[in-house]
């Protein structure tokens, strides 16, 4: 039997008695045969002020340590600190001032805040730093969320989730959302 130096599969049966084997041998020599990497898990979501107008995006990709939300938005208050959570409803009213969305991400009934002892919510997320022109542009990792359907801590649950950028920095240990003050922008996650 002759091999091609351009085999991408070839199949040798061996007969032995009342014994029948296949070997499957691939070419290293030719790169088709090589998987085409799956693509991440992704999602976006378009952040809207209460006046319904865009301020920016943020975009989800799953990633082998969690999800890396990455966001970029402007016309926010300038040199400020502004907290910014998922939140646990796909629904963005501005006419509810944002109350639409719902309280923290918290899928595994956590306190809230990085420093607080029984904390923290799945959503919660480091506070962001708008610069003088009253721009943010930044990502972070979150190992406690997923882009994956049907698990315990993912995103896109029956009512799906929202991201909400408050009005003021989270402390990081008071009860129930960091003291952040009123919601000013809000986006419905959606899987892209």
């Amino acid at each position: 039997m002759h091999l091609s130096p351009n085999l991408v599969f070839s199949t040798l049966v061996v007969f032995v008695p009342t014994v029948a084997m296949a070997v499957v041998v691939t070419s290293a020599s030719d790169p088709t045969v090589r998987a085409e990497p799956a693509k991440p898990l992704t999602a976006t979501a378009s952040l809207l002020n209460l006046s319904g107008k865009s301020v920016g995006t943020a975009t989800l990709t799953q990633t082998d340590t969690g999800v890396n939300v990455a966001i970029n938005a402007s016309n926010l208050p300038k040199n400020s600190s502004l907290a910014w959570h998922i939140h646990q409803t796909g629904t963005c009213d501005p006419k509810s001032k944002f109350a639409s969305a719902g309280s923290h991400f918290n899928p595994l009934n956590k306190a809230h805040g990085f420093e607080h002892a029984e904390g923290h919510h799945a959503g919660d997320l480091p506070n962001l730093n708008v610069n003088a022109n009253g721009k943010v542009e930044t990502s972070v990792t979150t190992p406690n969320i997923s882009l994956m359907k049907n698990v315990n801590t993912s995103v896109f649950d029956t009512d799906g989730s929202a991201i909400v950028i408050h009005t003021k920095a989270d402390d990081y240990t008071s009860q129930p959302a960091g003291d952040a003050g009123d919601r000013l922008a809000c986006g419905v996650i959606k899987s892209s």
